[in-house]
């Protein structure tokens, strides 16, 4: 037996060289990246900053220079094939998808060209975290939506899908994988019993139903807003190397349905109609056929994709993962509301599943109903109807006003303007940090204790500028982290806004 110092030195040995060997790492694709660069462009790269990834095991970096550009190092060389393939194809169709500028010899490492920073996921933050999507959000969505058919049907068009990673097809094969995905590293780390003959019965069940719409289609796999880029207002299609053949149903499944999209049942019916109209180019469209087979590839996509998050978020400890699962599971619910009379005792499943402690307990801590407001100080603080006596109360008036300026009164803590006054100066965002800092513990507390009420109060001279702003601005942060309804009051302003919780 060896001692428990022993295992203490081994252990900081790790902790210490660990980190040594992963800077190293980073230095030699840095430096691998830079011969392409040099080769590309006859000049070195003069900056070289790695870039955040989420599920994928590849690793993104912009190199900056005479040509700002995306180096990419993957060590799956038949995936990068697979993506290299799919991107000169797609190019010469016409399609928006990023120029692959070189390779290297071994096809471990690539330079493509750079389409900036902005995702479609954040582009439309606001909406998803108020669930209300301004025009400008639709009007991105609707050109997504409407160039979906473009890629499924036009890419498709002289496609080789042999060349397709890790399968060719949308088969049995492939559709059973994704279920036993959702079973072994989703469903069984909860703990739950269950009959495994019956739960394969209804997966197979479930893979007839889905075959019967087969077509000769590209299936982009994994289409949704974080893998769109949204650039000059257009957007960009990325992260397509899952793709293979197969129904254009999935597609649009998984994208209108992705768990942390929240988009209204009003919305997702807009897209839906919007997509149809772009599909109809292509082919002709039975709507209540098309509507009940889309049903089918929704739920079959909600399991994968909490296999997915079981794999990457349960095992492989990515917290975006993890965080992702109660909106997966608040989809579930939704779609159990309707019974699928084909997949008895998966439903039966399914509804255990969703019934659990853990995810009911986070249900319950969504309960919370945090009410904040602005007011103005001359016309009192707001009473708390509650009848808890009222909560926080903070005072905005140490910060710079805008409203001593002309040209600022006609505007709120809403309007561009007074943001961009506010934000610039700095005085606002320092002392929300703060505000932040306080509520978070006392929010996180009331759930954790199953409280119900909070109510929280920004208050400034006239209740139109400061306390406007951070109001706002607490309610957006407060929904967004901790998915409680929130009801939003700018009390002078006579305007109210609904947060709905995230079930």
């Amino acid at each position: 037996m060896y001692s428990d110092e022993y295992y203490l030195n081994q252990l900081s040995y790790f902790l210490v060289f660990i980190p040594i060997f992963a800077r190293k790492y980073t230095i030699m694709i840095t430096e691998e990246l830079q011969k392409l660069y040099l080769a590309y462009t006859g000049v070195p790269a003069e900056n070289i900053t790695e870039l955040p990834s989420s599920g994928s095991n590849r690793r993104y970096f912009r190199l900056a220079g005479v040509q700002t550009l995306i180096g990419v190092y993957g060590t799956c060389i038949d995936e990068n094939e697979a993506f290299l393939y799919m991107a000169a194809h797609f190019r010469r169709c016409g399609l928006p998808i990023p120029e692959i500028h070189i390779v290297s010899e071994d096809k471990t490492y690539y330079l493509q060209e750079d389409l900036g920073d902005t995702l479609l996921f954040h582009a439309i933050e606001k909406g998803r975290v108020t669930s209300v999507f301004s025009e400008d959000e639709k009007e991105l969505l609707r050109k997504t939506i409407r160039l979906l058919p473009a890629i499924q049907f036009a890419g498709a068009d002289g496609f080789d899908f042999s060349r397709c990673y890790p399968q060719p097809e949308f088969n049995q094969r492939s559709i059973l994988w994704d279920l036993n995905y959702f079973k072994y590293c989703f469903l069984k780390a909860t703990g739950m019993e269950f009959q495994e003959d019956k739960l394969e019965d209804d997966f197979q069940k479930m893979s007839d139903v889905l075959l019967r719409s087969s077509s000769a289609t590209f299936m982009y796999r994994d289409f949704q807003s974080r893998n769109v880029m949204i650039k000059d207002g257009e957007p960009w299609f990325i992260d397509f190397q899952g793709g293979r053949k197969g129904p254009f149903y999935y597609d649009i499944a998984s994208f209108l349905w992705q768990a942390k999209a929240k988009y209204p049942d009003s919305l997702r019916q807009e897209l839906l109609q919007e997509y149809i109209e772009a599909l109809r180019k292509y082919q002709p469209i039975d709507e209540p056929y098309f509507y009940s087979q889309l049903r089918h590839f929704v739920l079959f996509r909600t399991l994968q994709v909490l296999g997915a998050y079981g794999f990457r978020g349960y095992f492989e400890k990515k917290p975006h993962f993890i965080q992702s699962v109660p909106y997966a599971i608040g989809n579930l619910r939704e779609l159990l509301k309707e019974e699928y009379p084909e997949y008895p005792y998966l439903c039966k499943v399914l509804r255990e599943l969703t019934g659990l402690k853990q995810f009911t307990d986070d249900l319950k801590k969504r309960q919370l109903t945090v009410k904040v407001m602005s007011f103005a100080y001359k016309k009192g603080i707001p009473d708390d109807s509650t009848g808890n006596g009222g909560g926080y109360v903070f005072d905005c008036r140490a910060v710079n006003n805008p409203g001593k300026y002309e040209r600022y009164k006609p505007f709120t803590g809403l309007d561009e303007p007074v943001i961009t006054f506010l934000e610039e100066d700095g005085e606002i965002t320092r002392f929300l940090d703060h505000a932040y800092e306080i509520v978070d513990a006392s929010v996180k507390r009331y759930m954790d204790r199953g409280f119900t009420n909070l109510m929280i109060c920004f208050g400034c001279t006239g209740g139109q500028h400061r306390s406007v702003y951070s109001a706002q601005h607490m309610a957006e942060h407060i929904h967004s982290k901790f998915g409680v309804r929130v009801d939003l009051v700018h009390r002078e302003q006579n305007i109210e806004q609904l947060f709905n919780s995230i079930l």
